[in-house]
């Protein structure tokens, strides 16, 4: 399936997002609307303090909206109970962070099990051992996650997230913390993802998603300002390879290790980085 072939899987309809504190109110989403459809891959820029991370999270489930309301299959979301958005977000939603959040202790394998541990389900084992070869660390199973590079790593995160077969990616920076080769090919796995009928929604400061997204929507202060279809060019790169001959990265490693960019969670001002809890 692809972007086009249906109903939003997932809709923001005049989301109004407030935070009130002792000394203000801070307003980090100001009426926004967007709708993304099943294999749909859409990039979410903007600067720091637009509003990226809380629509992340108030599209996750992890934020309630002040005003306006979230649709999953054309269900509103904010008519759910609490247990009720859970179990819609753990059915619908994953997740990907800029920084992992593999458990160190854990192998590979593991890591990518964990969203599934307390469904007690004899499949599980199998479905991620799948997932991992599928991302093509078929041989990294038994992997702790100090014993791969940041490429490697990333691919774990994207094989835990489809574990629980979601309708929707959630991705807060996928490629902040790679090399630009290694960011091309963590989006070229995006690529097979949505040929399946799964969208991919990303926040991102990366221009080189903007590439592989089929539109880009752009916020400031809290408001879409843009929502633009990709212009017609094939990206650089091509899947599970490097850069070809003649590239920039011709002779980079796809799985180069992380350089000493930036470590920290989103850096969008005021607000809260929550999709570290998100399933």
């Amino acid at each position: 399936m692809s972007a086009g072939d249906g109903a939003p899987v997932i809709e923001a309809r005049d989301v109004v997002k407030r935070y009130v504190t002792e000394a203000e109110t801070i307003l980090a989403l100001d009426g926004v609307s967007l709708a993304v459809e099943p294999g749909e891959f859409v990039a979410i820029m903007g600067p720091s303090g637009s509003g990226k991370s809380t629509l992340l999270n108030v599209l996750g489930l992890l934020d309630e909206p002040t005003e306006g309301a979230v649709y999953l299959d054309g269900e509103d979301t904010s008519t759910l109970t609490e247990r009720e958005r859970t179990s819609a977000r753990k059915r619908t939603i994953g997740f990907i962070f800029q920084n992992f959040y593999l458990i160190p202790t854990l192998t590979a394998k593991e890591n990518v099990e964990v969203p599934r541990l307390l469904d007690q389900d004899p499949e599980t084992p199998a479905r991620a051992a799948e997932l991992l070869a599928k991302v093509g660390l078929g041989d990294r199973l038994d992997h702790t996650p100090g014993e791969l590079s940041g490429g490697q790593k990333q691919r774990v995160a994207i094989a835990r997230s489809l574990v629980n077969d979601p309708r929707v990616l959630l991705a807060d920076e996928p490629t902040g913390n790679l090399d630009r080769q290694t960011g091309r090919d963590v989006l070229e796995q995006f690529e097979e993802i949505r040929t399946e009928g799964v969208a991919v929604i990303a926040v991102t400061h990366d221009a080189q998603v903007a590439d592989y997204a089929d539109r880009t929507i752009t916020l400031v202060d809290g408001r879409v300002s843009a929502d633009e279809p990709r212009v017609a060019t094939t990206p650089t790169g091509s899947l599970g390879a490097s850069g070809g001959a003649g590239s920039p990265e011709a002779s980079g490693s796809s799985d180069a290790g992380e350089p000493g960019g930036t470590t920290g969670p989103s850096d969008d001002a005021g607000e809260e980085d929550d999709t570290s809890h998100g399933g």
